[in-house]
């Protein structure tokens, strides 16, 4: 009867070890695929920025107004308005 008990043990411990790999596997398949969809977007939206930026820099030249400075003032400096 000891032999029986201890041969149920291990194949329930075997099956056990095989639903928690199984498991482990699914995990990593839905990780690496919302990564995957992720780093897909972040490069979709650089895209987007950089066609923008482009957009921009285009009306500024049809403007006639590339190298001046912009009209908002930089974070950080105080604007003098004394003058």
């Amino acid at each position: 009867m000891e032999g029986q008990d201890s041969d149920v043990q291990k194949q329930s411990t075997a099956d056990m070890t095989a639903f928690v790999q199984n498991l482990l596997q699914q995990m990593q398949s839905r990780f690496q695929t919302m990564s995957d969809s992720i780093i897909t977007k972040i490069d979709e939206m650089g895209s987007r920025i950089d066609e923008l930026e482009q957009s921009i820099n285009e009306l500024r030249t049809e403007m006639g107004i590339e190298g001046s400075p912009s009209p908002v003032p930089p974070k950080g400096k105080p604007t003098d308005d004394s003058a």
